[in-house]
């Protein structure tokens, strides 16, 4: 199992390093970073389809500044790895996949935050060497910060999976509801955070409504024409 799971704790490191600290290229959106896991494990449309899910939700954060939010980086792994372990999508293997990762982005929000806090405590204790302008001093706080944030994600996305697996596939062989149902259920859910997000933007951003309806245009147009 621990095989199995380093790989993609790596991989839960990298894409969760992604969202704050570098090089923020957005692959840790749960879209790109659930796909990237699924064809990690040979099963891209696997991961494809459940950070399609996560996404929905993900559009309600608004990662702004130093507010707290969910880390999806980690999180979308965790849901990518764990739907595309079972590659039959079983009854209840989305939703219990989803609201794992919905738990992993919750508690990745809180190591961010004490991780934000370290931070600060390692810059006051390099203060002098820092109003210096001591450039040894600035890089070394800078890699220190990237390296501890690189293993929180790497920790957090190791030992959610380690924990969650085990509980994912018991309840597998108990779930009773239709696998089609629980997956309309899953996607009606999701979008329903998606379209609040986007009712919270049309009425806030003057002119939002327009770039919506004006790229939703133009990216129809670009199907129908190919």
């Amino acid at each position: 199992m621990i095989v199995e799971i380093l790989p993609l704790a790596l991989l839960g490191g990298v894409l969760g390093l992604d969202v704050v600290s570098f090089p923020q290229a957005m692959i840790s959106r749960p879209l790109a970073a659930a796909t990237i896991t699924g064809a990690f494990m040979g099963e891209p449309l696997s991961g494809l389809l459940v950070g399609a899910a996560l996404e929905l939700i993900a559009l309600e954060t608004l990662p702004f500044g130093a507010s707290r939010y969910p880390e999806w980086g980690s999180a979308a792994v965790v849901g990518g790895a764990l739907f595309a372990s079972h590659p039959a999508h079983p009854a209840g293997s989305m939703t219990l996949a989803v609201l794992c990762a919905l738990a992993t982005a919750w508690i990745g929000g809180w190591t961010m935050v004490k991780l934000r806090q370290q931070n600060a405590r390692w810059a006051g204790a390099r203060r002098s060497a820092i109003d210096a302008g001591a450039r040894g001093s600035v890089i070394g706080l800078q890699l220190l910060g990237l390296t501890a944030d690189l293993l929180r994600g790497a920790l957090l996305t190791g030992i959610v999976l380690a924990v969650t697996r085990p509980f994912v596939d018991a309840a597998l062989a108990r779930w009773s509801v239709d696998a089609q149902l629980e997956r309309a259920i899953v996607v009606a859910v999701a979008a329903s955070v998606m379209a609040g997000a986007a009712w919270k933007i049309f009425h806030a951003t003057s002119g939002a409504r327009w770039f919506f309806l004006g790229g939703l245009g133009i990216g129809l147009g670009i199907l129908v024409l190919r």
